[in-house]
């Protein structure tokens, strides 16, 4: 089935393509299996590197694969990204003309496109003609969810592809998700038909991203705290989620108001605006969107550095989704959840009026425990996909204004003793009833009166044995199984409690407090020795290089590729290609640019500069961190060189705004008219 290429090593693919000198966890695993032809379900969050795992085997594997995505926006950035890396890649949609449409059929049928990307619509469109006029090597459904009424993107047009084993005998099947828990899981292995095939699941945790919850503020209190996440990431982009579409307009109207690069996105819009927003806040000519979901799957940016839901999302599954399109380069991004009791009662009303509500209502009950809990939250989002995190994560609220704890073994043990008891045959409520030693109906059809546990619970009230199972379920010692009525399982981590092997560390209750809660410290970020001077003008290189050909900068090298440039300060094409992310196609396109700017700023900066070893100073709460970062931005960026005012010329002559140059550039608008004076073009 393979051709003599798929004798190569893949690590040697991975590095001409991608610039990567190895892989991540499960992937060359996940590359080998659908080589020889298998079927897949990988499960792996956004940001994992899930699309390596497909697109190494397209690389190596004879004829063309062909991608399954939902969304014309997300297809175009992984084509140009792939294009750019030096990848045969094409989408197939509405956006293309005729000629265009005819060349990647052409490019198809003689086998020199290696990944055609297409929605589920268009592939029954041209079923007929991809049967019969090209060698398809692989099929790719990503953001495979989609298929099940489980999920918490459900599409009706993705029921279609349950016939591709038939359609494609012989083809191996790959379905890819960031987002599923169980049940979804094996609702995605029977509607593609590929229940023989391994499910691969990599770890979902992603410690680049701090995960807060702020409860009970004000939609004023809201803004202020806000327009301070703001300030601390000046020049960065951001996304705020907003639950309705006038909400983002408010929003966004205020943030404005206050001086902030920021625009609504919401499905009411034309799709012209729509388009035009996500392409400005792609090429960071706008920093801050405030969108409803609408601003969805299509957003492949990977330099978002901050995250915020100006309201609760309806379930985890929207909520990880979401959080996991910050930070994709690996480097720290901020989350921060609103949350209030009015969402709660909007959010049930919208589960209630659902086609699934049962389904729904369960979804957001389980969101809701997530954002009033006092247990580490990564563990719970960890916990609600399968995945035990066995200590506490310190990158989150809770880890870093903890609660009181308390030796709870005792509590556990009694709870996971009844379930030991009734064979794991009882769901929570009536596993409380035993414990509080109350002869329901349901106890004394099954004499569970009769077990040594019965009543054993009865110093605690009913409300605090639900809020301990609670933090037992976040906690991972006892898992809900969805399937068969909602029955309680112990976990091997439970087990080790039960059995004494290890202890229960639980919190102190008490009443969740809809106060705004203290300003908390930020994890610092940790980066390489590395000269800031540098890492600016290759900044403005790569802006430069990224309008000339008319593609988003992080597509041209990503942030991490310029901190590791600033890092190695490397002055040959060779030392140039070495660098994080930066593959043959890129290495020949770019390196004498970006070799040649190297080159030149460390013969004019100061020795001192490119020895001295400068790190991102500790984020702290508050005015310091404020004042901190005020020094760093008047030494990194309010410096103006050589190199700075080029491109400000040039977008000055180009006819852009004094707005759109600050944002372009990062710096505020009355700098920007003082700099031209300056220079004599004003």
């Amino acid at each position: 089935m393979i051709d003599d290429l798929a004798i190569m090593d893949y690590s040697a693919t991975l590095k001409k393509y991608f610039g990567f000198d190895s892989f991540r966890p499960l992937q060359e695993e996940i590359i080998n299996h659908l080589v020889s032809g298998k079927d897949a379900l990988v499960l792996m969050p956004t940001g994992g590197g899930k699309s390596l795992c497909f697109q190494i085997p397209a690389l190596v594997l004879k004829g063309t694969a062909v991608v399954i995505s939902p969304l014309i926006s997300l297809m175009k950035d992984q084509v140009d990204a792939l294009c750019s890396n030096g990848i045969s890649a094409a989408a197939m949609n509405s956006s293309l003309s005729r000629s265009e449409y005819a060349d990647v059929r052409h490019r198809c049928a003689d086998g020199s496109l290696k990944l055609l990307y297409l929605s589920p619509e268009r592939l029954q469109a041209d079923l007929e003609w991809i049967k019969n006029s090209m060698k398809v090597s692989l099929l790719v459904v990503d953001e495979a969810h989609c298929i099940s009424t489980w999920g918490h993107d459900f599409r009706p047009e993705y029921t279609q592809l349950g016939a591709l084993h038939e359609l494609f005998p012989g083809v191996p099947i790959a379905a890819f998700t960031a987002t599923a828990d169980k049940v979804t899981r094996e609702d995605i292995l029977t509607q593609l038909r590929i229940s023989r095939g391994k499910t691969f699941i990599s770890s979902f945790d992603r410690p680049n991203l701090s995960l807060s919850v702020v409860t009970g503020c004000r939609d004023s209190e809201k803004i202020s705290r806000i327009a301070n996440l703001i300030n601390r990431h000046s020049g960065e982009s951001g996304i705020v989620y907003c639950m309705t579409r006038k909400t983002t307009e408010d929003v966004a109207s205020e943030l404005k108001r206050r001086g902030v690069s920021c625009e609504c996105y919401h499905a009411g819009m034309s799709s012209e605006d729509r388009r035009r927003i996500q392409e400005d806040f792609k090429n960071d000519r706008v920093n801050v969107v405030c969108a409803t979901v609408a601003f969805g799957m299509g957003i492949d940016k990977p330099d978002i550095r901050f995250l915020v839901h100006y309201n609760m999302p309806g379930s985890i599954e929207h909520y990880y989704q979401e959080i996991g399109r910050g930070g994709r380069d690996g480097l720290p991004c901020e989350t921060v959840l609103f949350y209030n009791l009015q969402d709660i009662v909007t959010l049930k009303r919208f589960a209630e009026e659902s086609g699934q509500p049962e389904v729904n209502l369960d979804k957001l009950r389980r969101m809701q425990d997530y954002a009033e809990s006092t247990i580490c939250r990564r563990r719970i989002l960890l916990n609600y996909f399968g995945e035990v995190l066995d200590k506490d994560c310190k990158n989150c609220d809770v880890c870093q204004n903890p609660p009181e704890r308390f030796d709870g073994t005792v509590i556990v043990q009694k709870l996971l003793s009844v379930l030991v008891r009734t064979r794991q045959n009882v769901s929570s409520t009536v596993a409380i009833d035993i414990l509080l030693g109350e002869p329901t109906p349901t106890v004394d059809r099954f004499h569970y009166d009769q077990i040594k546990t019965f009543g054993a619970g009865a110093d605690i009230s009913r409300e605090d044995w639900k809020s301990y199972l609670l933090q037992m379920i976040h906690l991972g010692f006892v898992e809900i199984d969805v399937l068969h009525y909602r029955k309680l399982k112990i976990t091997s981590l439970g087990e080790d409690i039960l059995y004494g092997r290890r202890k229960a560390e639980m919190s102190v209750l008490k009443h969740l407090d809809f106060r705004v809660k203290p300003k908390r410290k930020v994890r610092e970020r940790s980066t390489d020795p590395e000269n800031t001077g540098l890492f600016q003008a290759l900044k403005v290189l790569r802006l430069k290089i990224a309008q000339e050909e008319r593609l988003p900068a992080y597509i041209i090298l990503g942030d991490k590729s310029l901190h590791d440039l600033a890092a190695r300060c490397p002055t040959t094409i060779d030392a140039f290609g070495d660098c994080f992310g930066i593959g043959d196609a890129k290495k020949e396109k770019y390196g004498d640019r970006f070799v040649a700017c190297i080159v030149d700023h460390l013969a004019v900066a100061p020795q001192e500069e490119h020895v001295q070893s400068i790190k991102t100073p500790k984020r702290i709460a508050s005015d310091s961190y404020i004042s901190q970062q005020k020094l760093v931005h008047e030494n990194a960026y309010e410096r103006w060189t050589f190199e700075d005012e080029l491109l400000l010329k040039s977008l000055f002559q180009e006819g852009l705004s004094i707005k759109e140059i600050a944002s372009q550039l990062g710096r505020n608008e009355g700098s920007i008219r003082s700099r031209l004076k300056k220079m004599g073009l004003r």
